[in-house]
């Protein structure tokens, strides 16, 4: 084999299966759950979104990088995904908000990517087989202990139990103001609130941050581990429940407790996103499972039950919640059309509501944008 078509990346699964590529970003080794992401714009938001913990992701979309990476988009301080996988070698940025490429990008970050890879077969074996766990390599000499990296796939834990969110919340409380990007002028400050916001990160979004303070909220953020004390003492008019990574019934061994004592003694509003959304469901007596393979896109056609309006949303779970374990007062208000999961829930007869995809949207359409107007609509009749 000539050294212009020698890989230099390997991907190995937990079954033995290989994939070859030419590695770029840093040099090394690392494992993770693999799963795919069908959206066709947001490679760096993707990367740097926290519920990523623990996954490598492969991108159906083949072009990545083109766009380069800059600060502003960065959804957290550093990329969270543990790699990359993608058909074609990321490309020069042809762009003129780009800082930098991704491929310097990834390698000052200690993130590993693979280029060169027939996505669209492994795709179909993640969404055939269920999200494996894989060792992902990068050695720009082309030398890999195959077994090993076999082995090390297959020693890999997965997600069920893991409590990521632990591991990605903030290491203590701070304020947000800042609001959505809009041109020419970039991000802006919230100048007149109206309302006083406890935000539970999880592994919270800088954007869905900034789409709360767009719509009047002012922002306290608190670690994952907060205590209904430490959410009561700042006397909120509203309580948010970020995204984040990893197994929702591990996590809520500390979260769940936390959110019944504050509904038993507040009757503010919540709202819940993505792991958030799970948690709340929790609470309310509901379970969770795991996916086969989740969703992780931006093109996910949802059904709003109470209206019947179907909305195209951002979407990034590999579990849900059980709709046949809700309890007695709590509705199901939306669900997926590609395979009828529960993609939203709310109480009856109180203002507490959540929904699993990204309303956000980074990346993705903004058809579910509303829903942050909903939120800030039940605070001022609160």
């Amino acid at each position: 084999m000539t050294d212009a078509f020698r890989p230099t990346a390997c991907l190995a699964l937990a079954d033995g299966t290989l994939f070859y590529g030419r590695g770029f970003g840093a040099v090394g080794e690392t494992t993770a759950e693999l799963c795919f992401n069908t959206a066709m714009t947001g490679y760096q938001e993707i990367m740097t979104d926290p519920s990523y913990a623990g996954q490598v992701v492969t991108f159906t979309f083949p072009h990545v990088g083109n766009v380069g990476v800059n600060p502003e988009d960065d959804e957290t301080a550093d990329p969270v995904a543990a790699g990359m996988v993608v058909k074609w070698d990321p490309t020069e940025p042809s762009n003129w908000r780009a800082a930098e490429a991704l491929t310097p990008w990834l390698a000052r970050r200690g993130r590993i990517g693979i280029g060169g890879v027939d996505t669209r077969r492994l795709t179909r074996a993640i969404r055939h087989q269920g999200a494996p766990h894989v060792a992902l390599a990068h050695d720009p000499e082309g030398k890999f202990d195959i077994d090993a990296l076999v082995q090390k796939a297959r020693a890999f834990r997965g997600l069920e139990g893991l409590d990521l969110a632990r591991e990605v919340t903030c290491a203590q409380s701070y304020r947000w103001s800042e609001t959505k990007w809009s041109w020419p002028h970039g991000f802006g400050r919230l100048e007149a609130p109206r309302h006083k916001v406890v935000a539970i990160d999880y592994g919270a979004k800088r954007n869905i941050l900034r789409s709360l303070a767009s719509t009047g909220c002012d922002v306290t953020v608190l670690p994952a581990t907060a205590t209904a004390d430490d959410i009561l003492a700042l006397a909120p008019d509203g309580l948010f429940l970020s995204n984040g990574p990893g197994d929702p019934a591990a996590t809520g061994v500390y979260a769940v407790p936390t959110i019944r004592e504050v509904l038993e003694r507040s009757n503010m509003p919540v709202f819940g996103i993505c792991l958030g959304h799970q948690i709340l469901a929790l609470a309310l007596g509901a379970r969770t499972v795991k996916m086969n393979h989740g969703h992780h896109g931006a093109n996910h056609p949802v059904k709003d039950k109470e209206t019947g309006k179907v909305e195209i949303t951002s979407m990034n779970h590999g579990f849900t919640v059980d709709t046949q374990s809700l309890p007695e007062g709590v509705r199901e208000t939306h669900v997926s059309l590609f395979d009828g999961s529960n993609c939203g829930i709310r109480m009856e007869e109180r203002p507490v509501f959540s929904v699993q995809y990204h309303p956000e949207a980074s990346p993705g359409p903004q058809d579910s944008a509303y829903l942050f107007d909903r939120f800030s609509a039940a605070m001022d009749a609160a």
